[in-house]
């Protein structure tokens, strides 16, 4: 019966990770879709947070990811798309993102992060390392219309900060988590 148990976790698992974001189309099409993402988020977050869009704008840089994921029991995991943007240069860089998140929890979400990097260097280092390691305890509830959701700015190193934007979802839970961001070679 054990077994059983948890064979269904980890198909319940899989199964979320399969409802995430999915980029479609041409090369051109799919670096339109990230954008319109990126400027819907950063509308988001400004209407929302204020005083974001300075923070932004004087930052060496931002990145801006849309992800999906969920936990089950002991564990979870997320993925998602996103675009890191030099300020200075407007160079973009096209990226990918996996989170794995052992831990109590239960739920799904979609939800957009932007990251504010303080310094070319922090930004330098997330471009061409893109590791993320921190804790996560996770309140979420908010469908197309309503709901609400702890989505405030944080500091997840030094010189990075993050915002959490819930899109969709119900998620309870408390993690550690171990995040791995890299280059999408197929859209740079």
């Amino acid at each position: 019966m054990k077994r059983l148990g948890w064979s269904w976790a980890l198909w319940a698992m899989v199964a979320l990770v399969g409802c995430g974001v999915q980029l479609e189309g041409s090369v051109a099409e799919q670096r339109r879709q990230v954008m319109a993402m990126e400027s819907d988020t950063l509308s988001k977050l400004y209407s929302q947070h204020p005083g974001a869009r300075r923070h932004v704008q004087a930052a060496a840089g931002y990145g801006v990811f849309d992800a999906s994921g969920g936990k089950f029991l002991w564990g979870g995991m997320d993925h998602g798309n996103g675009v890191v943007v030099d300020n200075r240069s407007r160079r973009r860089t096209y990226m990918k993102m996996f989170e794995l998140q052992p831990g109590l929890g239960f739920g799904y979400t979609n939800f957009r992060l932007v990251f504010v990097f303080d310094t070319r260097e922090a930004m330098n280092d997330f471009v061409t390392s893109g590791w993320e390691f921190g804790g996560r305890a996770t309140a979420a509830a908010k469908d197309d219309v309503q709901g609400a959701a702890g989505d405030l700015g944080y500091n997840v190193a030094p010189g990075i900060n993050v915002y959490q934007l819930t899109e969709k979802g119900a998620l309870v839970g408390l993690s550690v988590t171990g995040a791995k961001y890299w280059r999408n070679d197929d859209l740079n």
